[in-house]
């Protein structure tokens, strides 16, 4: 097929190996996504090593397939692009010399891409329209919003001006909000990964029965804390006499439930109110793997009348490839390319491209 201006991007930051065909930034013509979740469920979490083997044993029928789904070989491809970090080194690793070996090999371009970037590009992107509702036909367009970036590994805010002018307004200071998810969850016998079972129960439980605090809600500045709230949430289970007393009390686990879940929305929807007030916008895109949670989409769209909230669809709020292909047209458009000495980097941050991301 003609190259219409398509891009190949590959993600294996933890423990989704994916990879998917954009064309022009915008329009996803692909995207392929395997994931490990059963793999580590007994684990109650993501084994690292784990992990890295899976994306070893994945990876080149997850991009052979993204292509043939495309419908377009690597001959059309204008660039690759792949996430450097931040994510597990070793899972990183996978993705990083895999798109390596192709640039080299093929002479394609690559473009280095960091993960949180490219979740905050996430709802530029789509098959048809976009999450604002928008053609993905038309260009992208550089109207400013306030982008709050909350999965199981990350949770930040930040204004984005642009695709490739990011500026950070906050980030946490220990776990994301994904994290104490499935933390809580794994701490009165959920089964993993605990964000959606956490969201379903919470749906029928009563968020008044157990008070637990909003950290960092009121305090100035935009950056996050979930760890105190994760150890206020376990007291609870040890009042209750811990975990083994309210194992089969499904009430009871409801209502902790939705006790946990309206603080995290509390904070999140908080925190996005403050910084669009301060930054006199009103156009607000939630994304990650936490923007898929049900809960939090009804609060936002209560709370924060009068403000276009754009949540990508589930698909592309998980760990993605078409996220990071859609940015990486970008840089890759922009000049931003790396060389075939770049390395993964675990602790990427979420800077200017032109910062770092390339090195």
């Amino acid at each position: 097929m003609a190259s219409n201006h398509l891009v190949l991007g590959i993600e294996s930051s933890c423990d989704e190996t994916a990879a998917a065909v954009i064309a022009s930034g915008r329009r996803v013509l692909s995207n392929r996504i395997a994931s490990q979740v059963p793999m580590h469920q007994r684990w109650g979490g993501v084994v690292p090593e784990i992990a890295s083997r899976a994306h070893l044993e994945q990876i080149v029928a997850i991009v052979d397939g993204a292509l043939e789904d495309a419908g377009a070989t690597l001959h059309d491809i204008e660039a690759i692009a792949v996430t450097r970090g931040p994510g597990l080194v070793g899972s990183l690793l996978v993705g990083m010399e895999f798109a390596k070996g192709v640039s080299v090999a093929r002479g394609i371009p690559l473009v280095s891409v960091q993960h949180v970037a490219g979740h905050l590009y996430s709802p530029h992107i789509g098959r048809e329209t976009d999450a604002w509702g928008t053609s993905v036909d038309e260009a992208t367009p550089d109207e400013p919003y306030i982008g709050m970036a909350v999965s199981g590994g990350h949770s930040s805010i930040a204004l984005v001006e642009s695709p490739l002018s990011i500026t950070v307004l906050g980030e946490t200071l220990d776990d994301a909000v994904g994290e104490a998810y499935d933390k809580i969850a794994k701490l009165i016998g959920l089964e993993y990964p605990g964000g959606p079972v956490v969201d379903k129960l919470a749906a029928i439980g009563d968020p008044e029965r157990f008070q637990l605090p909003r950290p960092m809600l009121h305090r100035a500045g935009f950056d996050f804390s979930f760890s105190g709230l994760k150890t206020a949430f376990a007291r609870e289970v040890e009042k209750l006499g811990g975990r083994e007393a309210i194992a089969g009390d499904d009430v009871v686990i409801a209502d902790l439930c939705a006790g946990f879940q309206a603080a995290c929305i509390d904070v999140l929807v908080g925190k996005a109110r403050r910084a669009l007030k301060e930054h006199g916008l009103k156009r607000l895109a939630v994304v990650g793997g936490v923007a898929c949670n049900r809960g939090l989409r009804q609060a936002l769209h209560k709370r924060l009348r009068g403000t276009a909230i754009a949540l990508p669809e589930p698909e592309f709020c998980t760990d993605n490839a078409a996220m990071i292909a859609g940015l990486g047209w970008h840089l890759h458009r922009a000049g931003h390319h790396s060389s075939p000495g770049v390395n993964a980097t675990a602790s990427l941050s979420l800077t200017l491209p032109e910062d770092g991301w390339q090195v």
